[in-house]
């Protein structure tokens, strides 16, 4: 894990002043890569290039480049489910464009780990900006302006995402463009999206991918501060105990930035709204898959947590009248920790493919 950021998105964008560099800062190792600096600079440009119009120079949008950058058996699990293949996420990039054409990915945060021998983790935190101002799968355009957060986590080797952990913040874009949540739930339920719902297999595939055999802080113990154990020990508390993690481990006026627009800060709005997720699945239990960071003690730490669960739509009035159903439930976090507390969370969960499983079982 880099002890350091001399290779960060705030080093590389200088305090993100500007978003694409001409300076592309420290270079290392990238074995195969298509002449990037570093693993953010790679992540950046990519983005920018298979999403973005154009940049300074007049470079047009080469969603194309997908090929290049997806191995032809990547395997993206998205909202909805799997999605196999680069040319799959192809297609559904140049839908996505052509609904959006004057879309923007702003990258917000890079963490990352590993090398160009075993593979490159990253951890990309963006805001997507853009006008539907042509037709999508959710409808005609309506001109509506939608800025959401998108959480990816994605694993790359030779200039090859061959695996992608992916939270478009559907719900949230979905709400921005008008629409309510639980008709486009009910009618996406009755004709569904390719992946959806996902199999057992395919659920079991999502938490096990790229999960370590044994979690990091029993297989590589640290010294002091253990960001592995940390986060795998607060996710537990709050969501599988008393939460009690909530008061000894976040800072009593952290931020927090989630799903379908959620925005507050402090530790009694967001003990509410633990309180209220854990009451509609009174039987709610985490997991946590998969974490890797960035940092030290003197700089403080980000930490990137992707976390599943399984509960009981059986309690309380947030996904309306309780079904029984049995939900999936998967999720991305990253966190900011300064002296042991979290003064920024960033959270996305598969909220709209809940609210799907939901009406799933609602109407048979």
């Amino acid at each position: 894990m880099p002890v350091g950021y001399d290779i960060s998105l705030q080093r590389y964008t200088d305090g993100r002043k500007v978003r694409i560099p001409e300076d592309r800062g420290l270079t290392q190792s990238l074995r195969g890569f298509d002449g990037y600096s570093n693993i953010v600079d790679y992540i950046v440009r990519i983005t920018h290039r298979i999403w973005e119009s154009s940049d300074h120079r007049g470079a047009p949008r080469d969603v194309d480049y997908i090929g290049a950058c997806y191995t032809p058996d990547s395997m993206v699990y998205d909202d909805y489910g799997l999605q196999l293949g680069n040319a799959k996420i192809i297609s559904d990039t140049h839908h996505t464009t052509g609904a959006f054409p004057d879309i923007v990915l702003d990258a917000e945060e890079v963490i990352w780990a590993g090398d160009d021998e075993v593979g490159f983790h990253t951890s990309h935190l963006t805001r997507i900006i853009g006008t539907n101002t042509e037709p999508s799968r959710y409808g005609p355009p309506n001109g509506a302006k939608v800025n959401v957060l998108a959480m990816a986590n994605c694993v790359a080797l030779e200039n090859d995402i061959f695996l992608e952990h992916v939270l478009y913040n559907t719900s949230a874009m979905l709400q921005q463009l008008g629409l309510d949540l639980w008709d486009e739930a009910a009618r996406l339920a009755a004709d569904p999206p390719p992946g959806w719902p996902r199999s057992q297999e395919i659920w079991n595939g999502l938490r096990l991918a790229a999960a370590p055999p044994r979690p990091l802080y029993e297989a590589e113990p640290v010294t002091g501060f253990d960001p592995d154990a940390f986060a795998r020990s607060v996710h537990d508390s709050i969501w599988n105990q008393d939460r009690s993690a909530i008061a000894a481990h976040y800072g009593s006026s952290f931020s927090f930035d989630g799903t379908t627009d959620r925005k507050f800060s402090g530790t009694e709005a967001y003990r509410t709204y633990v309180d209220e997720l854990r009451t509609c699945f009174p039987d709610l239990t985490l997991q946590v898959d998969e974490v890797y960071w960035m940092g030290n003690q003197d700089d403080g730490w980000l930490i990137s947590t992707r976390w599943s669960a399984e509960g009981t739509h059986s309690g309380g009035t947030l996904y309306r009248e309780p079904t029984g159903c049995s939900c999936q439930i998967w999720g991305i976090t990253q966190w900011r920790v300064e002296n042991g507390r979290v003064t920024r969370e960033w959270q996305l969960f598969n909220e709209f493919d809940l609210m799907m499983q939901i009406e799933r079982t609602r109407h048979g």
